[in-house]
């Protein structure tokens, strides 16, 4: 297995906290600890840096708590950046600083015209974008990232509210190969990933519900919760190498390792 060297954008949790609901996570009346969010979003941030990923930043705007899950600032392929449009009015001034920060980078900024959350419900798996709905990003805005980027669109549809984005429901490990649990999706999108992905690895429900699949790869290592430890096992008797790390914090917010974590693709030589 060989691992890709990835660029990838990160937001510090400097003003991360839970101030209100809009994930079956959120609960504004527990306590958060927000230094302890910072320490362990660092020590995700190093992993990366370890590994030979190419890490920026965006900087963080005070009263926007959730801007630390970066990959729900934007779709980047080839070059290209689409940007978001928040389901929530809680987030919705995210979307013009990832926007404004894409467009400074030099990236080609497509604005959307429907409800999209970013790399939240878009993955990129060898030649389809894997596309969730049912909770988040509309099902219109699909067609507009077919055209936009230029790859087939596959819709998956969310059934559960925990798993609220795709990329809480499904991790891409390499082109060739996802995991995900199956229990978070319609029968129809079931059937659609056993055709798309026969040996796809499936997590347990234990795994899931701690964000197990909010995972990172680069192909050949694998940024997991640290609590996910039946998935883990699953992926390194498939020959990859896991590395877990521990995003308590976060979770109280519905976020794991790739909810911090935006890839940008920069050409089509680095999908």
């Amino acid at each position: 297995m060989d691992a890709t060297s990835q660029r990838l954008l990160m937001c510090r949790p400097t003003y991360f906290a839970v101030d209100y609901a809009i994930n079956p996570w959120m609960d504004p009346s527990a306590p958060v600890d927000t230094a302890l969010a910072v320490r362990q979003w660092e020590q995700l941030r190093q992993i990366y840096s370890d590994l030979g990923h190419s890490v920026e930043e965006i900087t963080p705007v005070p009263g926007l708590p959730d801007m630390v899950f970066a990959a729900n600032g934007g779709t980047v392929i080839d070059g290209k950046a689409m940007a978001v449009q928040f389901r929530d009015p809680q987030r919705a001034d995210e979307a013009p600083a990832y926007r404004a920060w894409f467009e400074a980078a030099g990236f080609e900024v497509s604005d959307p015209k429907h409800v999209n959350e970013g790399e939240g419900d878009i993955l990129l798996a060898g030649d389809h974008l894997l596309a969730g709905t049912g909770f988040r990003t509309a099902h219109a805005a699909h067609a507009q990232l077919q055209e936009v980027f230029g790859y087939p669109v596959v819709t998956l549809q969310l059934v559960d509210p925990r798993f609220y984005h795709l990329d809480t429901a499904l991790t891409v490990l390499d082109e060739r190969t996802v995991a995900y649990l199956p229990e978070a999706f319609s029968p129809g999108s079931q059937a659609v990933l056993r055709r798309l992905f026969p040996d796809a690895v499936h997590a347990t429900m234990a795994d899931a519900e701690v964000l197990g699949l909010n995972a990172v790869s680069d192909g050949r290592h694998v940024v997991l919760p640290v609590q996910a430890t039946d998935l883990a096992a699953a992926l390194r008797d498939r020959g990859y190498e896991t590395i877990g790390v521990d995003l308590s914090e976060l979770r109280k917010a519905g976020g794991g390792p790739k909810c911090c974590t935006l890839r940008l693709r920069q050409g089509k030589a680095s999908k």
